[in-house]
Formats: structure tokens, C-alpha cells, sequence
């Protein structure tokens, strides 16, 4: 049984590696988090009622056409958010899913995420947050921000369970500004959106003099089955919830968040000791990584 479940773990993480053109260096997709999310991922893709393929069709998401057909009154809020300095990077190190990005610039508000509750949305942006209510396929949503000379790294996100869906708002209206999904690029255009799949390996740059801003939705994946679609949606509604970041005080963080701002704080130390000494760093590393994998081993 053991060897089984190892044996399915396994496949799982290759399932994740080879899925798509573009791949990430075997020794840095071992410890991604993608790939321990990889059994849970596998099963949204083998049971996904969409095609695996980096960009879909929007016009397939019908739930989305009011967001489209809204967009300029969607962006006249996101523009009194810049003009009140509301689109920020977190300021006490707890948002666990998008920390990273904000060393590029990268700044974001919290319209809606899963369960949790975001008062400062209602407050701020009544519009949008009333059209984001009532499009109960998109779990969360958010204000992005790129400023110029802005590049986020290659990465996937860790959950298969849902789309990201795209529409642009103030953007460069430039090719040099752009995101790019399995080594397909894609630019972004006011008032136009576009859906992939984030599970895909990307990245994204803004090449150009002007600011980008868009509206940044995770649509619920559809499933083949109902009981598949209750599995995702319980799964979004549980792990996701638990990854809420507040745009003010007041609004929730989730418990993963929280122990993200202990576990920041401990990275850097371990930065401290890796540039203390590298060799002693890796070693560390991966006798910490043996012991782990003896450990569950064994149990």
C-alpha cells in the first residue's frame, strides 16, 4: 500500500513536469509546490470538462460576459483605488499565495477570495463587488497592478481547481506589455479579456513606459461530474480560504497567511546562513529533505 501511494505521488509530479512544452529544471520541480499539490492537481486535470490547453475561449464562460460588458465601470473604481494608494504589496508580510511578486512591483486589492471576507472591498468598490457577488464561478478576484519595468518570474500556481480569467482595464495597450502561457504570449488590451490555465508554467513583463492594471478573477474549474465539482469547490473552499491576505484591517486572513508571515520572518535567517556558507547551506538542505521523506516513510 505504501509503495502504492509513493508510486502514485510519483506520477503525479511527473504528470505536472511533462503537461505543456515549457519545463522547469527537474531539480527546482522537485521541491515546487506544485508538486506537492501534484495528487490533488492530477485529479482536477483528469476530471477537467475543459480541453488542456494553455488559453480557452472566453466566450465559453458565459458568467463572465457582465464583467466584460462593465469594464470601463469596473476601471473607474480600480483608478479612485490608485489615486487613494489602496493597490499595495502587503505591508506585515501575510499574503502566502503572492508574496513573491511584490519584489517586482507588483501590487493587488482584494475584491473577493473564496470564503473569506473582505469588508474593504464592499466599502471601496461597491460596483465591482456587486458584480463579483453574483457570478458565484469566480472564487476570487482582485485588482492587479504592473508598473513599468515590472517582470514577474516563471512559475505555475499550485491549484488546479480554477481558470485565471484577465481583463484589461488601464493597460499600455502594448505588445511589450505581456503574459506569457506555455511559451504563448498573450498582450492585454482595455477593455478585452482573455482565460488560461495558471497550472501551465508563466510569466509576465511590462516592457513599456505605461502602468498596466487589470481585473485578476480565479474562475471555478467545470468538471465533468457534479460529484467532481463538489470535490473542487469543497477543496477551493477549504485550502484557498485558509490563503486570504486583508487589503485593510479588518478584513480576514486566513490561517496559512498567518503562518506565512512566522515562516517569512525564519527565511531570512536561512538566507543569512546560505550566504554564510553555501555548501554547509545545501548539505542542510538536503539531509532535512532525507530525514523528512524517512520520516513519512516510516510512519
Amino acid at each position: 500500500m505504501k509503495w502504492a501511494v509513493i508510486g502514485f505521488y510519483i506520477l503525479s509530479v511527473l504528470h505536472i513536469h511533462f503537461r505543456g512544452k515549457v519545463r522547469l529544471p527537474i531539480g527546482r520541480q522537485l521541491f515546487d509546490h506544485s508538486s506537492f499539490m501534484a495528487p490533488i492537481n492530477i485529479f482536477m486535470h483528469f476530471f477537467s470538462r475543459v480541453p488542456s490547453t494553455p488559453y480557452l475561449p472566453v466566450a465559453e464562460f458565459k458568467d463572465l460576459v457582465p464583467l466584460q460588458q462593465n469594464w470601463q465601470v469596473i476601471r473607474e473604481e480600480a483608478e479612485n483605488l490608485i489615486r487613494l494608494q489602496k493597490i499595495k504589496a502587503s505591508e506585515k508580510n501575510d499574503d502566502a499565495g503572492f508574496n513573491s511578486f511584490f519584489k517586482a512591483g507588483w501590487k493587488r486589492f482584494y475584491l473577493k477570495w473564496y470564503n473569506a471576507s473582505h469588508p474593504s472591498a464592499a466599502e471601496l468598490c461597491p460596483r465591482t463587488y456587486a458584480l463579483l457577488q453574483a457570478i458565484p464561478s469566480v472564487k476570487a478576484a482582485m485588482f492587479a497592478e504592473l508598473p513599468p519595468g515590472g517582470k514577474l518570474n516563471i512559475h505555475r500556481d499550485p491549484f488546479a481547481g480554477s481558470l485565471r480569467y484577465h481583463l484589461g482595464l488601464a493597460t499600455p495597450n502594448d505588445d511589450r506589455c505581456f503574459i506569457d502561457v506555455d511559451g504563448v504570449k498573450q498582450s492585454w488590451r482595455d477593455g478585452e479579456g482573455f482565460i488560461f490555465d495558471e497550472t501551465y508554467l508563466h510569466w509576465a513583463i511590462n516592457g513599456s513606459e505605461g502602468d498596466r492594471i487589470i481585473l485578476f478573477c480565479d474562475v471555478e474549474r467545470p468538471m465533468r461530474y457534479r460529484w467532481a465539482q463538489a470535490v473542487n469547490r469543497f477543496l477551493g473552499r477549504t485550502m484557498m480560504t485558509a490563503a486570504a491576505s486583508p487589503n485593510e484591517t479588518g478584513d480576514q486572513v486566513g490561517l496559512v497567511s498567518k503562518l506565512f508571515r512566522v515562516s517569512y520572518y525564519a527565511g531570512i535567517y536561512r538566507r543569512r546562513f546560505k550566504a554564510w556558507n553555501k555548501t554547509v547551506y545545501k548539505i542542510t538542505k538536503v539531509a532535512l529533505i532525507v530525514a523528512v521523506a524517512a520520516l513519512i516513510y516510516y510512519i
